[in-house]
């Protein structure tokens, strides 16, 4: 089935009967070095003036090569950083629960205006201003212009999977009572949903399911596309892109089926064709999509679901 896919010396010794006796002086110099250094309150107080003077001076060189390696790129305790990727400043960009929220939204493969997404996180204009133009800086978010609006939308495929991954990851908050709009939201949510340009929830793993079941995906060497996928995939007129980076089929992890759902240029494709076909609708602004009668009919002719 093709797939298309670290001196030391030695010392005499003397006879203590015959060794010469000290000079007599050496006791007086030893008695005048002893008073020499005798305490008085006037010598401990300058001691300690001394003594404070030289940590005071050590203290100083110390936050001063702390401050060096600071801005070099390292904290106190840090390493000097080293080339490479520079995971810390990736992972940053996502330590701020706006910066979380936006990439969040766009997950649903949509251009937003910052105005829509300050709105969606609750913010000041000026404040997502600011968390925008950072996640853009660090290559999470691409702008584009059109007028005086300013849309955002995720970089490529390859951010809205780390967001995806994520989410997946992410510890669950202690969440409040729901109310029944909310609940309602959240079913619609499990039930069927973009996930940046391909299908998500049950109704995406429920059509990997089936693509599976019908022979047209192989999953024992890793996902891909069988002979009679790609068959499937040229009868169904769906144009795949070569030549990208991206791969025809690759897995993505869904959050709350917890199972695989398919990405990839077919599994873009594959939800393209569901809209354009009226397959599917959105519900309201959000991820959520709703099957159409339609769409009842051509899921079950094409995947048996």
């Amino acid at each position: 089935m093709a797939r298309v896919s670290g001196t030391t010396g030695t010392t005499g010794t003397t006879d203590p009967a015959t060794a010469p006796a000290p000079p007599a002086t050496a006791t007086k110099t030893v008695a005048t070095k002893s008073s020499a250094t005798k305490s008085t309150p006037r010598t401990a107080a300058k001691t300690g003036r001394l003594a404070a003077g030289e940590f005071a001076a050590g203290h100083a060189a110390v936050e001063s090569s702390a401050a060096s390696r600071a801005a070099a790129g390292g904290g106190a305790g840090d390493a000097m950083p080293v080339a490479g990727p520079d995971v810390a400043a990736l992972a940053a960009l996502l330590a701020d629960s706006t910066r979380a929220q936006f990439c969040m939204a766009l997950l649903d493969g949509r251009a937003w205006t910052a105005g829509e997404l300050a709105r969606h996180a609750d913010v000041a204009a000026s404040t997502a201003t600011e968390h925008l133009n950072m996640l853009v800086d660090g290559g999470l978010l691409a702008q584009e212009r059109q007028g005086r609006h300013r849309y955002l939308r995720l970089a490529g495929p390859d951010a809205a999977e780390l967001i995806e991954h994520l989410v997946v990851l992410a510890p669950r908050r202690t969440e409040p009572k729901h109310t029944l709009s909310v609940a309602n939201r959240n079913k619609a949510l499990a039930r069927a949903r973009t996930c940046y340009d391909h299908l998500a929830g049950t109704l995406g793993v429920a059509i990997a399911d089936a693509m599976t079941d019908q022979g047209l995906l192989d999953w024992s060497q890793g996902l891909a596309l069988t002979d009679q996928g790609v068959k499937w995939v040229g009868e169904l007129g769906l144009d795949l892109p070569e030549g990208t980076r991206r791969p025809p089929v690759r897995s993505c992890l869904d959050w709350t089926e917890r199972r695989p759902h398919l990405a990839g240029s077919l599994g873009s494709a594959i939800c393209r064709l569901a809209f354009d076909n009226g397959w599917i609708t959105r519900i309201g602004t959000g991820r959520a999509v709703a099957v159409t009668e339609r769409g009842t009919s051509a899921l079950r002719t094409r995947f048996g679901i």
